[in-house]
């Protein structure tokens, strides 16, 4: 079956365009609704949200389709995506609910479902809610229709959370760090945990206005942050997206560090102590060769997946793993949580940090990645990677590389391009293999 709605990572698109109106978030709320009422107790449903201007319009007809078809609303307002999951399994309720389009630019929303479990949804359960959206649903009888409450305590049980995952013989005490939050739903609550595990914070990306989400800042813009640890002198910095599910660091002396560096520490330091399962980390196809070669040089494995937290957390569950995670910064630790969540992977990162009594220049840089490059070709329509030039340029783009590197080609599942990339230890192989695809396909989609 065809998704009409479902994406990559539920649904997601231009606010009062295509799937994204106030209209079709009724929908959702009444099919998911329906979907999980499941046995006779009282249901319920958690709903928290970015700080986009959309999130509002989209809130209350969510909180309406649930309520119509007799689901219980607890409202938590600005919160991270991994708050959401959290307080849906603390809560006992039956589905949680973000609002967001994560590093999307504010125009943007989106909708992600999460299960009793906390998980994101499955396969199995989005394509039933895919078939039910456009189906009436049965609503409910009058005195079973459901109420709506906000809960005013949600900020606190997630720091609490959040303070819990760094391990007790660690403080920040004597740490500068500068946190950027993306003008997004981490706005409150990472520099507050932050500052009472003893660090001094330098917090920016902090006051949203419901337009300025992911605008020149966050994980997706790490320049303010480089820029605000060097002015400041900070020890290091942490940058995560519109919903805080990303995370991305920057070292003292103002230099990125993505999620492959990441993952290569986490999962460096728990096997040093016994604590990593699986043998070896989860990451999606598009991670740096550097990465892979660097694990095998500690003994561990690079296990990849399809791109998606949620096709990383299939591969972690499926290979008994407790550390996965995307380049672009989503960071899965199943001892702490059930989905990416950047101010819990930051916390790893300075625990590290103050174990090792390194500078994080000298920690957070252990490999050399391979060059790689990145680069999308936007379509308006029709399926360009099918056609014939397309496929024969591809294949001697692989031919060209076999041994020395690698080749992704793949339609984003959030926006109509098609991302091409390339690595290998060749630059100039990389470099000509990435623009004859590119110019390949743009004209495929031209035609």
């Amino acid at each position: 079956m065809g998704r009409k709605y479902f994406g990559t990572d539920g649904i997601r698109g231009r606010t009062n365009a295509g799937v994204m109106t106030a209209a079709t978030a009724m929908k959702v709320g009444q099919a998911a609704g329906r979907r999980f009422l499941r046995g006779s107790h009282r249901h319920r449903v958690v709903i928290g949200k970015d700080t986009r201007l959309s999130g509002y319009m989209i809130e209350n007809a969510l909180v309406a389709g649930f309520t119509s078809v007799g689901m219980d609303v607890i409202l938590l307002g600005p919160m991270p995506t991994p708050a959401v999951a959290l307080l849906t399994r603390e809560l006992r309720a039956d589905v949680g609910v973000m609002i967001s389009a994560s590093h999307n630019p504010y125009e943007d929303n989106g909708i992600k479902l999460f299960g009793p479990d906390g998980f994101k949804l499955s396969d199995e359960d989005e394509l039933a809610i895919e078939a039910m959206l456009d189906q009436d649903q049965p609503l409910a009888n009058a005195p079973e229709i459901g109420r709506a409450r906000r809960i005013e305590d949600a900020r606190g049980r997630y720091i609490h959370a959040v303070k819990g995952s760094l391990p007790d013989d660690v403080r920040l005490d004597g740490l500068k760090i500068a946190v950027d939050c993306a003008n997004g739903a981490a706005y409150q609550v990472a520099p507050s945990a932050i500052w009472e595990l003893g660090a001094e914070v330098i917090a920016v990306g902090v006051t949203p206005n419901g337009t300025n989400i992911n605008d020149k800042c966050g994980s997706t813009h790490p320049g303010l942050l480089s820029e605000t640890v060097v002015a400041s002198g900070a020890d290091i910095g942490i940058a995560l997206d519109g919903d805080a599910d990303r995370l991305i660091v920057v070292d003292e002396k103002g230099q990125t560090v993505d999620g492959d560096q990441i993952m290569a520490l986490i999962g460096s330091q728990l096997a040093a102590r016994g604590a990593l399962r699986g043998g070896g980390v989860v990451a999606t196809v598009m991670s740096n060769l550097g990465l892979e070669r660097f694990l095998a040089g500690q003994g561990l494995d690079l296990f990849r997946s399809k791109v998606g937290d949620r096709h990383v957390l299939e591969e972690m569950k499926a290979r008994g793993c407790n550390v996965g995670g995307e380049q672009s910064g989503h960071m899965i630790l199943l001892d702490h949580g059930t989905t990416g969540d950047g101010t819990i992977a930051a916390l790893q990162v300075l625990a590290a940090l103050v174990r090792s009594g390194r500078r994080a220049s000298e920690l957070l840089h252990l490999f050399d990645p391979v060059p790689q490059l990145l680069r999308n070709v936007r379509f308006a329509g029709g399926k360009p990677l099918d056609d014939a030039r397309v496929k024969a340029v591809i294949a001697e783009a692989e031919a060209s590389l076999a041994g020395r590197g690698r080749l992704v080609i793949r339609p984003s599942g959030t926006e109509p391009v098609i991302r091409v990339m390339a690595e290998g230890d060749d630059a100039g192989e990389v470099e000509a293999a990435v623009a004859a695809i590119c110019a390949a396909v743009q004209e495929a989609a031209n035609a």
